[in-house]
């Protein structure tokens, strides 16, 4: 007996086209998370939704190298090169974080052709929050 030919575009077939190149973003929002440890990069649109993210940690770096600068700027060049590819042309960029990696991130981000509408610093910043630890006594 001679076996049903599937139909297709059925559920079993998988995707038949990739929906992550087909969006087309003009404008987005970079987050550069730069922590004394590691640098995150994330590239979302304009509503928030992350199209491409990159850190120190996934482009190869291991321990406290992915605290340093060349990481951090390793990382935003993996984050922005997939969505230059897909179309984006303008960016807002929003630093967080008093790591080493900010700088270099940022001009790594500059050097790509991507142009900058604004650079902002959204290190939460505690309005006299909470205790601090005591001090250490050596």
């Amino acid at each position: 007996m001679a076996k049903p030919l599937p139909k297709i575009g059925s559920r079993r077939n998988g995707r038949i086209g990739s929906r992550k190149n087909s969006r087309k973003i003009p404008k987005g929002v970079i987050h550069v998370q730069a922590s004394f440890n590691n640098t995150i990069v994330t590239v979302t649109d304009v509503r928030g939704r992350v199209i491409s993210w990159s850190s120190a940690g996934t482009c190869g770096f291991r321990g406290t190298r992915r605290g340093t600068p060349f990481a951090a700027q390793t990382a935003a060049g993996n984050a922005i090169r997939t969505v230059v590819d897909q179309g984006m042309q303008r960016a807002e960029v929003m630093i967080k974080g008093p790591g080493l990696g900010r700088d270099a991130a940022l001009r790594a981000i500059r050097r790509s052709s991507i142009l900058l509408s604004f650079v902002r610093d959204v290190t939460p910043m505690p309005h006299n929050g909470c205790r601090p630890p005591k001090k250490r006594r050596v």
